[in-house]
């Protein structure tokens, strides 16, 4: 099975490497720096224990065109940057391929593909920007899916893995098709942790309640997630972001099945970890706040729901974000 892994970072790493060595046949699109370290050498994956994978049979090429058409293409770069290459995504499927967004957030096709009720078919603007995604990619090709690991780029063609080995899939309209199953018994040979979800939206849900609340309080903080989670303040702020998220969720027909304080208490038991976007504020890289955050209070418009919270941190990402593209910089907090 032909498997490109459309971003060559953390993710798309791990992925990568492990069906690599699992016998698929993978191709990284990548860039710059990775990209010549994946040529040269192959990409290399060091995992919570300390075991190094190393895959060296692999393919690695900045052109899509090149790539050419593949089985499965597992979209792993993030979320706000899908829509500038949705149309070049085009050279890689063919008409049975079958594409995989691995994206955090609110994903470009949530009113798509069975999703029934009121708001069907309802295009989400902070998820896709003018609609280039949409125009591109069918969602009848597309598998959801939630990421669970937390892993770090360490440089070029190498991936730290900080905790995690679990990838949710998910048909869009919930069945559990021949592909998702053959899907995730390939990520399970890879050795990976791959539930098949019925509801893949529920668990986007559940993810994203972690990601619109610590994500942004980490990166206006600089403090991890074990931080955010003892210190009262910012707990109790994560917390009432949640809540107006749930209700949100509530209006458009999603329950979780877990709560508040457990997703919390999973959040401090990862530890002294740096959140993405603390780590795109702290590298200097465009910071993926609209799929987070964004959409979450679009969604709120949507079904009347007041996001007081939500809103605050929202305002307050966004001028910290264009403050540090204003000037191409970069911000962390060094001894003294």
């Amino acid at each position: 099975m032909s498997i490109a892994i459309v971003g060559a970072g953390a993710i798309g790493g791990q992925l990568g490497v492990k069906l690599a060595l699992a016998g698929e046949k993978v191709t990284f699109i990548a860039r710059g720096a990775n990209l010549e370290a994946i040529r040269s050498g192959g990409m290399r994956l060091i995992d919570e224990d300390g075991t190094t994978h190393h895959a060296r049979d692999v393919r690695a090429t900045q052109s899509m065109a090149e790539a050419g058409v593949h089985d499965i293409v597992l979209l792993t770069v993030k979320a706000h940057q899908v829509g500038p290459i949705a149309e070049d995504l085009r050279h890689m499927i063919g008409p049975d391929t079958v594409v995989v967004t691995l994206q955090n957030g609110i994903p470009w096709w949530y009113f798509a593909g069975g999703h029934g009720g009121a708001h069907a078919g309802t295009h989400i603007e902070s998820a896709d920007p003018g609609g280039l995604i949409a125009r591109n990619l069918d969602p009848a090709q597309v598998i959801g899916s939630v990421v669970y690991p937390a892993a770090i780029l360490t440089e070029p063609g190498v991936v730290q893995v900080v905790e995690g080995q679990r990838y949710g899939l998910g048909e869009l309209d919930g069945s559990k098709s021949a592909r998702v199953l053959d899907l995730a018994e390939r990520f399970t040979r890879a050795g990976f942790k791959a539930p098949v979800f019925d509801d893949i939206r529920a668990e986007i849900w559940l993810k994203l309640w972690g990601n619109l609340s610590f994500n942004p309080i980490s990166a206006l903080t600089h403090a991890t997630l074990v931080d955010i989670c003892q210190f009262p303040d910012t707990r109790a702020l994560a917390r009432s972001m949640m809540e107006e998220a749930e209700t949100i969720a509530g209006k458009l027909g999603i329950g979780f099945r877990v709560g508040i304080d457990r997703r919390i208490a999973g959040a401090e038991k990862v530890g002294a970890h740096k959140t993405s976007m603390l780590q795109d504020v702290e590298n200097g890289r465009a910071i993926e706040l609209e799929a987070l955050v964004g959409s979450v209070i679009e969604l709120g418009r949507l079904t009347d729901t007041p996001t007081p919270h939500i809103d605050t941190v929202y305002a307050l990402m966004r001028l910290l974000a264009r403050s540090l593209e204003s000037v191409n910089g970069r911000l962390a907090i060094q001894a003294a």
